[in-house]
Parts: structure tokens; sequence; C-alpha cells
């Protein structure tokens, strides 16, 4: 029954240009889904895969998968033409936000993060009440070990706060230049569902535009994935980049330090140790090939954002703290508009 019909769909294959999302189950027992899609996924030309290895052959019928945030993980809900990141967003529900925080309980568990934040007088309070409820925010910061910290950061804001931070991201977790060892950018779903969009200056215009909330980690990569010896140290360029920016939206520019992911595991192996081995050496660089590198040309340290896995020996577990500082008004500012690093403005 299936032969026939499936030599023609295969012979128009060719002829489909939309793009395309294939679904397909890891225990469906009446047909080869993943076989399949794995097949059509390298002959359709503009096709995303996404795996459900414990779901069966009646996907939609399972009530622990919803359509609707698949599309809104995958990014493939658009309201023109081409998909924007920042305005094509819609909002995470309170189920979606419970579903993630749930995948993650174990990790949660282990941080047990604690917020604090500084209310406008100045008062130290536990919690998040010193974030600003109205936009645009900027919430600037240090990456700890991995970038783990996001995980603590836009779940606490949205079930505390019920306020929506819009991350920006490297743009590896949105698409690759080729296939390789990276993480395959369906781990990054759920960071899509939260509202992440690539770091650029145009989505940072387009979020201060509509009066968003804003997550900025100046240091990228080189801060998530330092090396030993360098815990806690920052790397910011120099020229302050987004604070002409927040200036021009009068934005609020809120500040903050975290500290705990360097005290849960001991880097033992680094870039550095990885470059001396010939063989990694060339497994380094060949996942430099696979994303878009960022900061290319600044001409210091922060330039060099290197995505590698280093070796982490576990530590006794600890807690993640995060202290957001007084927020910053930028509305009639004029020090901001300057050149000035934001890095100096911050810690003076």
């Amino acid at each position: 029954m299936l032969k026939s019909p499936s030599a023609y769909a295969d012979s128009r294959l060719y002829a489909i240009k939309a793009q395309t999302l294939i679904l397909c189950s890891g225990k469906d027992q009446l047909l080869p889904s993943q076989q399949e899609g794995e097949r059509l996924r390298h002959l359709l030309p503009n096709c995303e895969l996404r795996k459900f290895d414990d779901s069966g052959h009646f996907l939609f019928l399972e009530g622990s998968l919803d359509l609707v945030t698949i599309i809104k993980g995958t990014s493939y809900y658009r309201r023109g033409k081409y998909h924007d990141y920042a305005s094509d967003f819609i909002p995470p529900t309170r189920d979606e936000v419970n579903k993630i925080i749930e995948s993650y309980s174990l990790f949660n568990f282990i941080t047990s993060s604690v917020m604090l934040s500084t209310l406008e007088d100045g008062k130290i309070v536990k919690g998040l009440a010193g974030i600003p409820s109205e936009g645009p925010v900027l919430l600037v910061g240090n990456h700890m070990l991995l970038a783990l910290d996001k995980v603590s950061l836009l779940t606490r804001t949205y079930t505390e706060r019920d306020i929506i931070v819009r991350g920006m991201a490297h743009p590896f977790m949105f698409r690759r230049l080729k296939s390789g060892r990276l993480p395959k950018v369906s781990f990054f779903d759920w960071l899509r569902v939260m509202g992440i969009v690539p770091v650029t200056a145009a989505n940072l215009f387009k979020l201060f535009s509509s009066k968003s909330h804003v997550l900025l980690f100046p240091g990228g990569f080189r801060e998530a994935f330092h090396r030993k010896g360098e815990e806690y140290k920052l790397f910011w360029p120099e020229q302050s980049e987004f604070v002409r920016m927040a200036a021009r939206f009068g934005a609020k520019i809120v500040p903050f330090g975290s500290v705990g992911e360097d005290d849960l595991g001991q880097i033992v192996i680094d870039y550095d140790d990885f470059m001396k081995i010939p063989y990694l050496r060339s497994v380094i660089e060949n996942l430099k090939n696979e994303a878009v590198q960022l900061r290319v040309g600044v001409g210091s340290e922060v330039e060099n954002q290197q995505v590698y896995p280093p070796g982490i020996l576990p530590k006794v577990p600890g807690r993640f703290y995060f202290y957001f500082g007084k927020p910053i008004e930028t509305e009639g500012n004029r020090n901001l508009r300057t050149r000035t690093s934001l890095k100096n403005y911050i810690l003076r």
C-alpha cells in the first residue's frame, strides 16, 4: 500500500522549497519514524528535525507534548515572510514555564539559587523586588562557568515577578554553519520558548523599542568557558557598546553579580591544555568553524570566544547567589552617553 505512493512522493521532494519542520517518535511501533525523519532532513533543503525518543506512534495524542510549544521552541512561528526573533516572540504560558522548571528540578535543588536585589532607596532585600517592573530594563552581569546561570535567572524572574526577561544569546544556539560536535540546536529550544534572541545591535534596538527586560552578558563565551585560575574574572570590552543605546531609550540598567557555579566544579583541563595536544587542537578548531564567531577584530582578550568542553571535577555542592544592584537611570544622564566603560561605571 505504501510502496507506490512513497515512490511518487520521493520523486517530487526536490520541488519542496518551503521551510519544513519534521517531528518523529523514538518508540513508533508502526513506522520507522526516526529513520524516515533523518532521510527527509537530508533531502529537503530548508528543514529542521526534532526527535521525541520516549514517544510512540500517536505523537499528538500524548499529553506531555504541545505542538504550540514545539513551534515556539523551534522559532517557526512568524508574522511576516521571515522570522524576527524580537517581534515574533509569543510569551510562555505558566504551564510551559512549569515544565521547564520541572525538567531542571535536580539542578535547581542542588544550586538552590539565592536572589538579592536593591530597592531605589538603597535597601537590599531578599528576592527580586528591586528589579523595575516597567521596561525598558537592561540586566547586565557576569557569566558563571558554562553559562548555567541562565536557568535560574530566566525562570525566577518569571515565577517571582511575572517578568519575561529576553536574554541575548550567542548565535550558535539558533543555527550552525555546519553540523559537527556542538550540541544540537534542539538542546536550546527551551531558551527560545523563554524568549532569548541572537545578540546583535539590531535585536537590542528592537527589544528596547518594545520596552522589554533584556539580559546581557558582555563577557560572553570568554567568561562562560574561562580557564583555570580565572574564576569570577570579568572579560568585558573596553568600549561600553550598549550603553548609548540604553540611554537613547531611557532604559534602566541593573548591574548584577553572581557566584557559586565555580564552587560546584573545578576546571582541571582548560583551553590552553587542549591546544597543546594536536588531536584535541584540531577538534577545537573544528568547533570554531561550526558557529558564527563574535567580536572578531576587537583586539582584546574578549575576542577569544572559544567554545570547548572543559574538563571539570565536581566539588561539594554549593548554592548560587545573585546580587542585583541599584538600578542606574539613563534618562537624562549625559555621563552614560560618553565612551566611558560601563564596567568601570558599575564598579565605581
